[in-house]
């Protein structure tokens, strides 16, 4: 065996979503050969790649084909996760994706879409933040058990900057933490601006590969500051199957496609799809309609995400601190897994082929 020989057999390795081979995207690197036995590094493009078995069986099949079938082979993985930025300079410059979860009307789970999303990224391997922008209906201390905690400042290059709190793994900032929750936020829109602004510019994220940002309900103040402060990578938005929620759903997708935002719409996620007992983990109930959210999707030929089902633990754990990703909920919880890996490879094929750059909206 020699390096071109396995390198050539490597190139024939479709990388699933990108649509071209390993080689050809420089994503092998480190080939080392010892008798029969050979390793390498594949480079994934997210830590929380979905297709990591795929590409390993497929790399180990190549060169047992194409190489020799006495070799045993070695795969190892690491991630340079993508990104289009090319503002590192500005806001968040060491933030490489940022993820705004939205929806077009209240009660349809956007805040525990958006907490689940975090963590089933971060479980993947990913660095992960969670910023609460909800800023009139904070949900993050509850749904992460922080309540009454409060984060502590630093100095950072001379400037005093908020140091998010960790949970789970993930880093969290919320309006929540630093107001107290029996106090009603009663601010007008330019002050709500402001502290997102700040949530912005004065937290201290540090290195992460996902910064997802929980938004508040509907289309207004908080959504135009936040793209005009922040490069997002795209948006993800939540309805459930119901007509009403449809109908709002859709002024969310028409507010991203608006010429001064031109927000990437990265798919829709149908929250709520069914009922599911967990005495009858076979049944499905479709209490608030089936199959809406696909329907909106094909409309507006956008991804669809996946559906979570609504069930009694998803909110027993949103209210206990306890998110439905660190419970023992298997179904539930490869269903947000499912919704995950949808969410980084739609962002992986968005930084590999969009030919325009990622940079704040103007506004």
């Amino acid at each position: 065996m020699t390096k071109e020989k396995v390198l050539e057999a490597l190139s024939n390795v479709q990388e699933p979503d990108l649509g071209k081979d390993l080689v050809t995207l420089n994503m092998v690197k480190d080939i080392e050969i010892n008798g029969n036995q050979v390793s390498f590094t594949v480079v994934l493009t997210t830590p929380a790649c979905p297709m990591k078995d795929m590409i390993k069986n497929a790399c180990i099949n190549a060169i047992k084909i194409l190489v020799s079938k006495e070799a045993e082979v070695t795969v190892n993985f690491t991630s340079n996760t993508t990104t289009k930025r090319v503002d590192e300079g500005t806001v968040l410059p060491k933030v490489k994706n940022i993820i705004a979860v939205v929806s077009g009307k209240g009660g349809v789970g956007k805040s525990t879409v958006s907490a689940n999303l975090a963590l089933a990224l971060a479980q993947g391997g990913a660095k992960v933040g969670l910023m609460d922008a909800d800023i009139y209906g904070p949900s993050v201390p509850i749904m992460f058990g922080v309540r009454g905690e409060r984060p502590m400042m630093m100095d950072i290059e001379g400037k005093g900057m908020i140091i998010p709190l960790e949970r789970y793994g993930i880093k969290l900032m919320s309006i929540g933490l630093l107001v107290d929750e029996k106090n009603a936020v009663v601010w007008r829109g330019p002050m709500a601006s402001s502290a997102i602004r700040q949530f912005v510019t004065d937290v201290f994220w540090d290195e992460l590969d996902y910064l997802v940002v929980d938004m508040p309900p509907g289309t207004g103040d908080i959504h135009l500051t936040l793209m005009q402060t922040v490069p997002v990578t795209g948006a993800v938005i939540v309805t459930t199957p119901q007509d009403v929620a449809l109908a709002d759903a859709k002024k969310g997708i028409a507010m991203f496609g608006q010429a001064q935002l031109n927000i990437p719409i990265i798919g829709l996620v149908e929250n709520m799809s069914y009922f599911t007992p967990a005495e009858l983990p076979e049944n499905k109930y479709f209490i608030f309609g089936k199959d809406g959210g696909k329907r909106l999707a094909d409309e507006y030929d956008l991804p669809f995400l996946g559906q979570i089902p609504l069930v009694q633990s998803i909110r027993e754990g949103g209210d206990q601190g306890i998110p439905i990703m660190m419970s023992d909920d298997l179904i539930t919880k490869k269903a947000f897994e499912g919704f995950a890996s949808y969410v980084v490879r739609s962002i992986s094929m968005r930084n590999a082929n969009m030919g325009s750059e990622t940079i704040a909206a103007k506004v």
